[in-house]
């Protein structure tokens, strides 16, 4: 099953040429989820010729601007289109009223069903065959989530020769035992699926961070990430001025990368407007210091998320 995070915005407080603000949508298989929704956000979507009205549920990390004008126009957007399947919105306190807002004000024709929801981290914020999302809570300026995709284990591989040798002949047998059900051999005694199946492994995960000071906790909720989205917004000599403004420095977001414990890749997001395309190079330098598996998460960037086994 293909699971992969595309960057359809990178930027904080305004857009830039080459620049959108932070949006980033994962597809699973053929379901996609949107994590935030800044200006800029359908642009990316009709480059990358991703198929928008897949998108089930869109979570919003907090109402500031940068994270949240997207969203009038691709839900205006979404109805020029059938659409059977409801469209969830996820969110602190008062998105359900900028979604309202922005209907009425615009006018907007929506032919299809929007169901917003409200949340406190942390919680369960949604959840589907196989998955959960978790929602825990961050520390900006207003009410902020971060939000965590979390897959069920996966059974283990199954022995073949294993189950030919307790009696198992080869068919819909073998398919019951990969199931978790026992079955009954040719010689009528039973064999379970731990007979004949190896260890469970592990499901993946995919974290979203931004805007938030750091703090311990974050590590917490984002260990074992194969991919971890945090912000990245200022450089380390600036570190005052990320915390005035209840954001963190690319080194701060590479340590909590390291101390979550687990987290594979870290792809930096939301850069302050004040860097240009080269001068990120210092923001990757210095969180490559801490963390050496850390990328840019660049406007169209797509980072795919593979099982480790």
């Amino acid at each position: 099953m293909n699971l992969e995070a595309f960057i359809l915005g990178c930027g904080g407080m305004m857009p830039l040429p080459g620049r959108h603000l932070t949006s980033v949508l994962l597809r699973r298989e053929g379901e996609l989820f949107l994590f935030d929704c800044g200006e800029g956000t359908q642009v990316s979507l009709r480059r990358l010729n991703l198929r928008w009205k897949k998108i089930s549920v869109i979570f919003i990390s907090h109402t500031h601007a940068d994270h949240v004008t997207g969203l009038p126009g691709l839900l205006m957007l979404s109805s020029q289109v059938d659409r059977d399947d409801p469209l969830y919105i996820v969110g602190p306190p008062r998105i359900a009223e900028f979604v309202e807002y922005g209907r009425r004000v615009l006018d907007m024709h929506i032919n299809y069903e929007i169901v917003v929801k409200e949340i406190s981290a942390p919680c369960v914020a949604h959840e589907g065959e196989g998955f959960r999302v978790r929602a825990f809570p961050l520390r900006h300026t207003k009410p902020c989530i971060g939000y965590a995709l979390e897959e069920d284990p996966r059974p283990g591989e199954f022995n073949p020769e294993r189950a030919v040798a307790l009696g198992v002949p080869r068919g819909p047998l073998w398919s019951r035992l990969q199931k978790g059900e026992a079955v009954l051999a040719s010689d009528g005694s039973e064999v379970l699926p731990r007979d004949v199946m190896g260890e469970a492994r592990g499901g993946r995960k995919f974290s979203y961070v931004t805007d938030s000071l750091a703090f311990p906790e974050i590590s917490r909720d984002v260990a074992g990430s194969d991919l971890l989205v945090c912000e990245g917004m200022f450089e380390r000599a600036l570190a005052e001025d990320a915390r005035s403004k209840k954001h963190m420095t690319a080194d701060e977001a590479a340590r909590i990368a390291r101390s979550a414990g687990g987290v594979k890749k870290l792809a930096l997001i939301h850069f302050s407007p004040r860097y240009t395309d080269s001068d990120l190079k210092l923001l990757l330098r210095e969180a490559r210091e801490v963390f050496p598996a850390t990328e840019l998460a660049k406007d169209r960037a797509v980072f795919p998320i593979e099982y480790e086994d």
